[in-house]
């Protein structure tokens, strides 16, 4: 039984003849000619990929660069002890990158659209997870290339471990002298290249691949040196993760201290801005409609510790002059077609639906009253005519002119036995 199962998920069933393999490796590690023109294509393509955030585009990119030919190299003169191989693959590896930055910082260079899109800023900063993906993509790619079939994981391998857009990011970053994104995007680089490195020297240590040190003693002085310089490597690129992963845990947070004190007691958020990296770490919310005194917003700063987060401030942005300006600023880096009115309108909207109106037929009834009458919302809204109290209001929403207000006002407060009726015509 126990045989049975060891020859099911034994990794030498379906094994390429390690020669053969290796060949294959070797012959795909060079840039010289056809593939140094194939991979400035690549960049070019990726480039325009991020610059119109096309994501198709950057997976075509992926799928045609061929930088992992160096990497995987490299993996193997480690597991094989061949460095003649490793000085050769680390070569290529540096003049693949150094072809990549200035090709992709030309591009961006000339380009007359320098706007940071999302799949852009996605590569400025690495995670934990991209770590995870590097490893685990690094060990699907390495256990392909050793088959004799080798089957479709190489493309996924191209696409998961993503070495083109952090390439292409950071000669953006050149470009623009925009430093930040620079080291960002080029540390991302830096940690795919990493760990498909170490993934196929664990693969190539199993799979035992030849040594090319015949002295066993040598072997096992050379193969401490290594193991120390992986130690020595990999230990900061975990302190790097831990302390990404607290980034990840203090904004979880932070978001839940916000959807607990504010939210989820009706107070709509419209600003809300999260910094790790400060010190103190700050968040900087704003609301739509309610005010706070300054003991109320001390005693939010003392929750802070309470609930996890210590040598954090609490800032809430009310009697700024510039809030709108800055809350538009950041909505607009996403959508530069939203205006103030439009936030606002679209928050009301979301607060109408959580307080509904029970009555099935109101609906119909405007429709055909009102046949102009289009986008319609309605239900309650929460209003703080002071800080210690609060009521509702019935209000509806709509678009398209021509309507007597007076009428359709006097119209509601009869039919919903309601007095205080909001109307608000969302084209005005």
């Amino acid at each position: 039984m126990i045989n049975n199962i060891f020859n099911f998920i034994n990794l030498h069933n379906g094994e390429e003849r390690k020669d053969k393999v290796l060949d294959n490796v070797i012959s795909n590690i060079s840039f010289r000619g056809s593939n140094l023109w194939i991979l400035a294509c690549a960049i070019i393509i990726a480039s325009v990929g991020l610059n119109v955030n096309s994501t198709a585009v950057i997976i075509g990119a992926m799928l045609i660069s061929p930088l992992m030919g160096p990497i995987v190299g490299a993996g193997f003169a480690l597991g094989t002890y061949n460095f003649s191989l490793l000085k050769k693959s680390i070569k290529n590896l540096l003049i693949a990158t150094f072809v990549s930055l200035t090709v992709s910082a030309i591009y961006f260079y000339i380009s007359p659209f320098k706007d940071v899109q999302s799949e852009l800023l996605a590569r400025t900063a690495p995670n934990i997870y991209d770590v995870i993906i590097a490893f685990f993509g690094g060990l699907v790619g390495v256990i392909a290339i050793t088959r004799v079939e080798k089957g479709n994981p190489i493309p996924g391998v191209a696409i998961a471990t993503a070495l083109m857009p952090p390439l292409c990011t950071a000669g953006f970053g050149l470009a623009t002298l925009n430093f930040s994104y620079f080291f960002g995007a080029f540390y991302l680089y830096t940690i795919n290249c990493f760990f498909i490195c170490i993934a196929t020297f664990f693969v190539v240590k199993f799979l035992k691949y030849p040594s090319s040190i015949i002295d066993n003693k040598y072997e096992k002085r050379i193969r401490y040196g290594i193991s120390i310089l992986i130690l020595i490597m990999i230990v900061p690129s975990f302190y790097l993760a831990y302390n990404l992963f607290n980034e990840k845990k203090f904004t979880k947070t932070a978001e839940q201290f916000v959807q607990k004190e504010f939210e989820n007691n009706g107070y709509t958020v419209i600003y809300k801005k999260i910094n790790y990296n400060s010190n103190p770490k700050t968040i900087d919310i704003a609301f739509l409609n309610k005010k706070f005194s300054n003991e109320e917003i001390a005693s939010f700063n003392n929750m802070l510790s309470d609930n996890g987060l210590t040598n954090t401030k609490l800032n809430i942005r009310q009697n700024d002059t510039d809030i709108k300006s800055e809350i538009l600023s950041e909505i607009n880096k996403f959508d530069n077609n939203i205006s103030e009115k439009d936030i606002a309108i679209s928050k009301l909207r979301q607060e109408l639906d959580s307080y509904k109106v029970s009555d099935s037929s109101l609906l119909k009834e405007i429709q055909i009253l009102y046949p102009k009458m289009q986008n319609i919302s309605y239900g309650k809204i929460e209003q703080y005519p002071d800080t210690d109290s609060t009521r509702l209001q019935f209000a509806l929403i709509y678009s398209g002119g021509d309507i007597d207000r007076i009428q359709l006002k006097n119209w509601l407060q009869k039919r919903l036995n309601e007095k205080n009726i909001a109307l608000i015509n969302s084209d005005e």
